[in-house]
């Protein structure tokens, strides 16, 4: 390693958005602190549809004697809206689910023209940088998804987060590198030659295979419609943020977006517990409750979703709980498990089936080598009291909306402050 490179470019790197971070709040106190933190990301189901769901005995188990918060919402729709969330504090303008605008660094981003990326407007968005204005959070929403009655609720039907103008277009990996600490993205079925360009991939092939190229020709011949999309980009929210697609510091970069498996991969780190102190952990569409709906009976979207157990693919949910199972076993076994103070979070990103009268209401469980457990918490947590906890937990200043002062850490769930 070029030691004096690399301390060259951490101080530029820092020189750089220094400005930006001068800009944000103070550390939240009430957490403890984190050596390690896994987020788990599962997908569109609610509250009532997993909890005491047969289907999900393992989440359920874990969920009694882990710390369970009975009254968490995920914010709007849809999933990349709520990733950005958990990660940055802020929709940063983002309302839909479009892939990013790869390496355009000229063109405005969300923040800058104020008009919000929405589900109707099928674009690309510009990678996200600078500050400026987000998307308003109405707490009945008709303008997205849906145009007309029942409109979906976000968070409960009831809290709305008007649009922030001094939003900064930053994330948690931002905080961590120029805190001198580390992070990754385990991406399930993302193709070993990495997160670069692709907006979509069954683990080998992806959105820009070129299978004229492929011999000999079958009739018909391969096309990108018959890929199942395993991998999708809107599920690595990092993957958005223009520090990130540059590679504004080696360690902030699209290098640390890796699969489940390969010598960098979950499975890998894990053994050796050679591991970032921040991990996101997305399972594939399959495995984590999304479906799809040319990957065979098991991962079929639900049939009839209309937020009750009854409509829902039950063979989804059972590769859903096992997923959760292979994961949290796997990190419990892990020589991380048994150093410092290590985090467990599982939440789901929204309830995808929000039309009113169901709410946003999505679970979240956490789990901690240390404190005490199977003690649920009532009390109102959203996506941005996630983000808040675990900056508070990694000495890191509160981001967008985790500093609002409606936003509450979970301290709770994670334990008080000694």
């Amino acid at each position: 390693m070029n030691v004096k490179k690399t301390t060259s470019a951490l101080g530029l790197f820092v020189a750089l958005v220094g400005s930006a971070f001068a800009q944000q709040g103070a550390v939240p106190n009430s957490v403890p602190h984190l050596d390690h933190a896994f987020v788990i990301m599962m997908e569109n189901h609610g509250y009532s549809q997993i909890i005491g769901n047969p289907n999900a005995p393992y989440i359920n188990s874990y969920a009694k004697n882990a710390n369970l918060a009975t009254n968490y919402f995920a914010v709007a729709h849809p999933s990349l809206t709520n990733y950005l969330e958990v990660v940055g504090g802020s929709n940063f303008g983002v309302l839909d689910d479009d892939p990013p605008l790869w390496h355009n660094t000229s063109c405005m981003p969300n923040l800058a023209t104020g008009a919000p990326n929405l589900e109707a407007n099928a674009a690309s968005i510009c990678p996200i940088t600078g500050s400026g204005t987000e998307a308003a959070t109405p707490a009945v929403d008709c303008s997205n998804e849906v145009s007309a009655p029942p409109c979906d609720l976000n968070l409960d039907g009831k809290v709305s987060y008007p649009a922030s103008t001094t939003t900064l277009g930053i994330s948690i990996a931002d905080q961590l590198v120029a805190n001198g600490k580390t992070w990754k993205s385990y991406q399930e079925d993302l193709p070993m030659t990495g997160a670069n360009w692709v907006n979509y991939s069954d683990g080998n092939f992806t959105n820009f295979t070129n299978f004229s190229k492929i011999n000999p020709q079958l009739t018909p011949p391969l096309n990108h419609g018959e890929i199942v999309q395993l991998y999708a980009v809107k599920h690595n929210p990092f993957a958005y943020f223009q520090s990130v697609q540059e590679g504004t510091h080696p360690t902030l970069s699209l290098n640390q977006m890796v699969p489940f498996d390969g010598a960098r991969g979950l499975w890998a780190d894990l053994a050796s517990g050679n591991v970032p102190a921040f991990s996101l952990i997305a399972p594939n569409q399959c495995n984590d409750q999304h479906g799809r709906g040319n990957a065979g009976a098991f991962c079929n979207f639900d049939p009839t979703d209309n937020g009750t157990q009854a409509g829902l693919n039950p063979a989804s949910i059972i590769l859903g709980d096992q997923t959760v199972q292979k994961i949290v076993t796997a990190i419990h076994a892990s020589p991380v498990w048994k150093e410092g103070q290590t985090a467990i979070v599982v939440i789901w990103d929204e309830n995808d089936y929000s039309a009113a009268p169901n709410t946003n209401q999505v679970i979240a469980i956490v789990d901690t080598n240390f404190g005490s457990h199977g003690k649920p918490s009532a009390k109102f947590y959203t996506h941005f009291s996630l983000l808040r906890t675990l900056e508070g937990g990694f000495n890191l200043p509160c981001l967008n909306h985790a500093c609002d002062s409606t936003t509450a850490a979970m301290s709770d769930l994670f334990g008080e402050k000694q």
